[in-house]
């Protein structure tokens, strides 16, 4: 099963580091969240990449191409400029697809932009280039398999940047420090049946914009099912959730459920 992730995006939310390279190149522990992202759909067997690239996509292109060397520790000789690689990380078994789908498309029309690799998949993964978590994605597969809607999306709860007031009348009862809003939200890992094809044209669309995007408009089909996942979900928007992740990677990794 292919896995699309969306790597297009100017990240400009997280500009200390997007300045300089692409958003699914800033790293998390020394390797990119792209990485990250990807070791966690080869977890679970899902090792066929299809990379839609906007800005600085070359900079994605040149990282994989080095992957090798960059990933590992290797002894080179000046003489001979022979390598030779120690393999600290095993050499990733994935096949990757590396398209060019424009600086300025929305993220609907990158994925029209890869409709040739996608249309003898039955069934494909999708998610942005930003975003890690702890889900079981065989689970997600057969959730959607049973759903029979064309789209599937995960639901989180997102906890609150701010802690809030419990309060009667006038007087404060209690401080509670930053809860869990009640309402989903789309984490951004994502089924889609090839059927989802046909609604895809070249126009500057997004998937999620409201009304005009695409996931709206299958909404109105009842044709997206969410799968509501409870565990670990991060996205990495802003430079306080790079440092704060980069932090988390040094005490517990809750999404590395590759070395569990």
């Amino acid at each position: 099963m292919k896995v699309v992730i969306l790597c297009g995006g100017q990240g400009t939310r997280l500009k200390e580091e997007t300045e300089f390279k692409p958003k699914p190149l800033v790293e998390i522990g020394g390797m990119p969240i792209l990485w990250h992202i990807m070791k966690i759909y080869a977890h679970f067997g899902y090792r066929e990449f299809i990379l839609p690239l906007g800005y600085k996509g070359d900079m994605i292109k040149e990282f994989f191409i080095d992957f090798k060397w960059k990933a590992n520790d290797f002894t080179y000789n000046l003489q001979t400029k022979s390598i030779e690689v120690m393999e600290n990380h095993k050499n990733e078994n994935w096949t990757i697809h590396f398209v060019d789908t424009g600086l300025e498309a929305g993220t609907a029309q990158r994925l029209f932009r890869i409709k040739s690799l996608l249309e003898k998949e039955d069934t494909f993964m999708l998610t942005y280039g930003d975003g890690i978590a702890d889900i079981n994605l065989k689970e997600l597969l057969d959730f959607h398999k049973k759903q029979k809607t064309i789209a599937t999306i995960i639901g989180i709860n997102v906890r609150s940047r701010y802690g809030i007031l419990e309060t009667k009348g006038t007087k404060v009862l209690d401080f509670i420090e930053k809860p869990f809003d009640k309402e989903l939200v789309n984490g951004g890992f994502m089924v889609f049946n090839k059927d989802v094809l046909n609604y895809l044209t070249d126009e500057n669309m997004m998937l999620e914009e409201a009304e005009k995007g695409l996931l709206p408009k299958l909404a109105q089909l009842s044709q997206v099912s969410v799968y509501h996942h409870k565990g670990f979900w991060a996205c990495m928007d802003t430079y306080r959730d790079y440092l704060k992740l980069n932090e988390e990677w040094k005490n517990k990794a809750t999404w590395k459920i590759w070395d569990k």
